[in-house]
């Protein structure tokens, strides 16, 4: 793969309008950036549950303060990695490189703006009702293809992000937020539909998507592989690279902060990513600053500095083989070996003692059912518009979403997308007025 191809202006949906960015204070790639903070989306990840439940007295964080901090180690990421191929004689007269930073931040602040309400269990409750629920018996007698079958009974919120990012919803312009080729090819972490997911289940991409997966690859020129599937975006691996740094650290401090995981012992965790030597000059810093919240901080601080720079490293070091597209896995999983058995450990934790904790499983637990239960109300009316209670169920639903298109796929995916944009809060009012648990307020 080419820098020069791999770093477009253009912009998905605006392909013939021509870019001129001499007469612009912005480059197109900060016009992103802008675009996506500014946007409501955006803006209601405030209100969407990370891990812990949303903030009360102790404020942890949310989706969107995670995204924010992702997009600040993203930054930077992106900006060492660009000094360092500018310094290259071959590469040094491709100015869009100065962008990277700006494009791997913008990517970042995008990566979980398809997520549903209440974390990974709204997936799994949106998945559950189409796999195990009654919309098992839906999607047959709709009669879709194996991968609408795949986007539904195993919704994926990376793939929806694009969708929320690409798609014309009702009285909208083409090309959704018509962000630059590049910057959506920066969010794909996985360049592959439903129908042949990772380890892990996840996929890119829907059915509906997959003509818009195909235009960004071949505009870019993505590497074709072997199996006929492309290559990742060399800038994935950066934005990837944030988000893994960024959970690990960060809910290890709120864990901290709610005293799930003592002072002493977060402390112990952050130290030991440093060296004996690098040991001796934190404890004088520390012994200055005394306060053990300031403490955590500084050591937060420090960590996250030190792991970006050997990713970093490590992305120059296999420069050569991401570009060919035989790179595999991720760059945190080819850290020296201190700093990945830390990492190692910091995971294990969070699976055992911060996932696992009551107050993660009892937000789990409610959204699990708040979320299956809207997905069948609105689903259901889908299917009896005739019934008075479901055609009063369907005026909820906003004109933008196209609930009477033809397709029966789409359909089902606008419902989906309406429930997937709920906040949790909005989640919840609507699971509340729909159960008679609460009467609507006049506002």
């Amino acid at each position: 793969m080419d820098w020069k191809q791999l770093l477009s202006i253009t912009r998905y949906g605006q392909e013939a309008r021509k870019q001129d960015e001499s007469k612009s204070v912005r480059s197109e790639f900060q016009r992103d950036y802008d675009r996506l903070i500014f946007s409501s989306p955006f803006r209601r990840m405030q209100n969407k549950t990370q891990v812990f439940p949303l903030p009360g007295s102790v404020f942890v964080h949310n989706r969107l303060t995670h995204s924010l901090e992702v997009a600040s180690i993203g930054r930077s990421l992106g900006h060492m990695v660009s000094e360092k191929l500018l310094q290259q004689p071959s590469l040094s007269d491709i100015h869009e490189l100065h962008e990277i930073g700006t494009i791997v931040a913008t990517a970042c602040l995008a990566h979980d703006m398809g997520n549903p309400p209440f974390g990974h269990s709204g997936e799994k409750a949106i998945s559950s009702f189409f796999e195990k629920g009654e919309g098992r018996q839906i999607i047959e007698d709709y009669e879709l293809t194996p991968q609408q079958k795949n986007d539904l009974i195993r919704f994926e919120g990376n793939a929806n992000a694009l969708r929320l990012l690409t798609h014309q919803f009702k009285g909208r312009r083409f090309g959704g937020f018509s962000l630059t080729y590049t910057t959506l090819a920066g969010l794909i972490k996985y360049p592959f539909d439903s129908e042949r997911d990772d380890s892990k289940g996840k996929y890119g991409f829907f059915e509906s998507e997959k003509e818009t997966f195909s235009k960004i690859a071949r505009h870019l020129n993505l590497k074709k592989l072997a199996d006929g599937h492309y290559a990742r975006h060399p800038l994935v691996l950066l934005v990837e690279a944030a988000d893994d740094i960024s959970y690990l650290i960060m809910d290890l401090e709120d864990a901290q902060k709610l005293k799930i995981i003592e002072t002493h012992r977060t402390k112990e965790l952050l130290l030991d990513f440093h060296s004996d030597k690098e040991k001796e000059k934190i404890r004088k810093v520390m012994n200055e600053v005394t306060d053990p919240n300031e403490q955590i901080s500084y050591l937060r601080a420090i960590t996250i500095n030190k792991l970006a720079q050997a990713t970093v490293e490590v992305f120059l070091n296999h420069h050569d083989e991401i570009l060919h597209g035989t790179f595999e896995g991720s760059l945190t999983d080819r850290l020296e070996a201190p700093l990945q058995k830390q990492m190692k450990q910091l995971a294990e934790i969070g699976k055992k003692e911060i996932y696992k904790h009551r107050k993660v499983i009892e937000i789990e637990l409610a959204g699990f059912n708040i979320l299956e239960t809207l997905v069948r109300e609105f689903t259901m009316a889908l299917q009896n518009p005739d019934s008075k209670y479901y055609e009063n169920i369907l005026k909820l639903i906003p004109a933008q979403f196209r609930i009477k298109d033809e397709d029966p796929y789409e359909r089902l995916r606008s419902v989906i997308d309406f429930i997937s944009g709920m906040t949790d809060l909005y989640a919840l009012e609507i699971y509340r007025t729909i159960k008679g648990i609460e009467m609507p307020s006049l506002r």
